[in-house]
Parts: C-alpha cells; sequence; structure tokens
C-alpha cells in the first residue's frame, strides 16, 4: 500500500516511476509482471468529439449604463445564453455557450472555443430592448473563461451502422451515414482511456486535479448519462491554460460537433489498480447498433479499431489527379486538410473521412472493419483521436518528471 502523500514526495524529490497508458499496455503485451511496487503513476487519456462540452464567459461589451440588460448575443455567430446573473447596466454579460450551439452548417462552439484559446479577435453582437450593440474581444479581455463538461470520457461507446437503403442525417457521420449497412462510426481511445483504467474510479475521485485540453482543472462528478456500465465525468477548467491543438471543431451530416480531451494521472496505490490498468484494446468490448433503433446488431473490440497498421492518414501528393473540386477537402470535419498543403496534424484527428471521399486514393490509413451480421463492415470514421491522446499522456507525464504536477498541489505551474 501506498498514499498519495508518498506518491507526492516521490515526485517532488524526483525518484518516481511513471508511464504513460501506452507505454505500460506495452509492457503488458511483452509479459512483463508488474505490481503496484514497481510503478507510482500511469497517465491516461482521451480525445474525441464530446457532445457535453459548455463554457462561461465574463465577456465585456460596453460602458456601463449603455444599455439595461442583454436579451440575446452571438459570438462569431455561435448564439450563446445570457445570464445566469442579470448583467443590468453593467456592459457586462455572463455567458453560457453549447459546445454544439451552431452559428452555421460549417460553425459552432467547439470551433468558437479553439478560436478563443488561440487568441483571435472574437465578434460580440448583443440584442438589448432598445438598441443592438458590437464589441470585438479576445481571452485576455475576458474576466472569466472556463471550459466544462456534463458528460465526458465515457468507459466505452457504441459504434453505429445504418440498416435502411438511404443516408442518415447524424452527428456519427460526416455525410450522412450509408446504409444498408455500408459503413461504420466508431468512437472511443480504448485501453488508454481514463475510465477504462480506473472503472471503479478508485482514483478519479471528485476534486481530482486533471488535464481539460492541457488546462489544469478538476473532477466535479459524475455526468450526465452515467451508468455504472459506462461511467462518464463532469469537468472544469480554465480556458487561459489551454493549447488548440487538444480541441476544436467537428463538421457532421448533423451539424457541428466539439472535439474536447482528457488527461488524467492515475496514482497506483495498490495492486487492485494494477488490475484495472491491465486491461488492453482486445478485451474492450465495442456493441456495433443500427443508428435508429439503436438495436444492437454484432460486437467487436477496440483492437478492431486501435490495432492496426498505419493509424495516421498519409497524404500521397504525387496520386492527385488535381480534380476540379477536391472532395476530400471539402469532407474534411476538422478543415485539417487541403491538397496544395497537406494535412495540418495540429487539426488533423485522423478520422479517416477524407479516405472514402478521394476517388483517386491520395489518402490512406489503416481503417479497420467491425463484423456486422456476419459480414466485415469498414470502419470509415473515427470521432476519437488517440494519437492526439496519448500525446497528451506524454504532455501529462513530462509535467510529472518535471516536478510541476502532484495530486495534492495541482499542476499549474
Amino acid at each position: 500500500m501506498k498514499t498519495i502523500t508518498e506518491i507526492d514526495e516521490k515526485i517532488r524529490n524526483g525518484s518516481a516511476v511513471v508511464y504513460t497508458a501506452a507505454e505500460f499496455k506495452r509492457l503488458i503485451r511483452e509479459g512483463a509482471e508488474i505490481s503496484a511496487a514497481d510503478v507510482d503513476v500511469v497517465t491516461t487519456g482521451t480525445c474525441g468529439v464530446m457532445s457535453g462540452t459548455a463554457a462561461i464567459l465574463s465577456v465585456p461589451v460596453a460602458e456601463p449604463g449603455t444599455f439595461e440588460r442583454a436579451d440575446r448575443a452571438w459570438l462569431n455567430g455561435v448564439p450563446c445564453m445570457p445570464g445566469p446573473c442579470p448583467n443590468e447596466r453593467l456592459g457586462l454579460l455572463d455567458l453560457i455557450v453549447s459546445g454544439t450551439a451552431h452559428a452555421g452548417a460549417g460553425y459552432g462552439g467547439g470551433h468558437l472555443f479553439r478560436d478563443i484559446v488561440e487568441g483571435r479577435k472574437i465578434e460580440v453582437v448583443v440584442e438589448a430592448a432598445d438598441r443592438s450593440i458590437e464589441a470585438r474581444v479576445t481571452l485576455e479581455d475576458f474576466g472569466y473563461a472556463r471550459l466544462f463538461t456534463t458528460r465526458s470520457a465515457f468507459k466505452n461507446y457504441t459504434a453505429y451502422v445504418n440498416t435502411k437503403p438511404t443516408r442518415v442525417k447524424t452527428i456519427f457521420s460526416v455525410t450522412g451515414l450509408q446504409g444498408p449497412c455500408r459503413e461504420v462510426s466508431v468512437s472511443g481511445c480504448g485501453e488508454i482511456n481514463p475510465l477504462q483504467n480506473d472503472p471503479a474510479r478508485l482514483a478519479i475521485r471528485d476534486g481530482m486535479p486533471v488535464f481539460l485540453n492541457s488546462s489544469v482543472g478538476i473532477v466535479t462528478g459524475e455526468g450526465t448519462r452515467s451508468t455504472p456500465e459506462r461511467p462518464n465525468l463532469t469537468l472544469i477548467a480554465d480556458m487561459a491554460g489551454m493549447q488548440p491543438r487538444y480541441m476544436g471543431g467537428f463538421k457532421t451530416s448533423a451539424g457541428p460537433e466539439c472535439i474536447t480531451s482528457l488527461g488524467v494521472a492515475i496514482p497506483v496505490l495498490d495492486d487492485r489498480q494494477i488490475a484495472a490498468l491491465r486491461v488492453l484494446d482486445e478485451e474492450i468490448l465495442l456493441p456495433v447498433a443500427d443508428i435508429n433503433t439503436r438495436t444492437v446488431l454484432g460486437e467487436g473490440t477496440y483492437a478492431d479499431v486501435w490495432r492496426q497498421p498505419d493509424r495516421e492518414v498519409t497524404y500521397h501528393p504525387e496520386w492527385c489527379e488535381e480534380c476540379s473540386a477536391c472532395v476530400a477537402a471539402a469532407v474534411c470535419p476538422t478543415g485539417a486538410f487541403s491538397r496544395e498543403t497537406g494535412i495540418d496534424r495540429d487539426r488533423c484527428l485522423a478520422c479517416t473521412a477524407c479516405i472514402a471521399a478521394c476517388q483517386n486514393n491520395a489518402l490512406e490509413a489503416g481503417e479497420g472493419s467491425l463484423r456486422v451480421r456476419g459480414r466485415k463492415v469498414p470502419i470509415t470514421l473515427r470521432q476519437s483521436g488517440r494519437t492526439l491522446a496519448e500525446d497528451l499522456c506524454r504532455d501529462l507525464k513530462e509535467r510529472i518528471l518535471d516536478r510541476r504536477f502532484t495530486f495534492t498541489g495541482g499542476g499549474g505551474r
């Protein structure tokens, strides 16, 4: 048995043994016998579309007395909810913005959050009873800017197919899910997900410091739709410390969604936690359901998704035939690809939507497949970024090794 205090002391004196989840899993696959005495911390993470993400912002828009109170407000065209404070005659608005609120088909709350964190100028429009007010602000102008989640980091997800012959508009597809059973959409980072490695929440407790989009935050509790079989978390963190590459918008056929990332350092106190940390992709079930009825039709594992070679998308410009309109660029849900400049790795989720769109096979990756009703169905969309999640795990490990994170002191330095 170890205590948090003992692990914190080892972090401070530089003797803590820290692995990323990917490193720890590699040892397990190699047959290493590991006990709690051999490791102090394992860093876990997940990254992907997380609809239950929102922001609370305090935004200055005018001099005090300019207007009585805001009736409606927009940031870069994204609708916001003024309040809950009435903002009476202050010229200062408290706004709540949903990560899935839409300014249009290609821009929503997730895009807005990334623009804020990148320090871009944000256009504010406010409607009051007798006037309209416009302003331009940046993150530095906000008196308060925090991101919170109502549900994030589900322990595991469901994959979806469409059993009907026509396309179905859904947040689980960029262009509409083809049927019948022509393609499958998946989510989840499998064996490195925080709750896969601590499903009983022996370590991930309320008030624990975590990294939301690489900014120090805390766990505030269980989220909406959380169940014992599929728990998830609510979190909050300051936007000022976030890194843009771990967040952003994601276009779907049902409107823009929000990309959010979570990194959690798990302190290893005893062998119960080692038992949970030994979970591997091939042991984590991934049900496949009909998007129309949510009826489960089959079952795979996360090894079908993430144990494929060439997880990242590769662009071969020599294979590009320079179509009059590049369909792959148009379909990219994060705006990460153009045939002129290639793939922007800071925006690419490696979702593979571009691969199915390109008729000339100028893009490739190991997409994988799932078996549904006895046949293999190709995975054409991954709404989680395993590589980005592993990067976040490494960032968190480095912070621990640099003594910039402790469990009782947080990680704000």
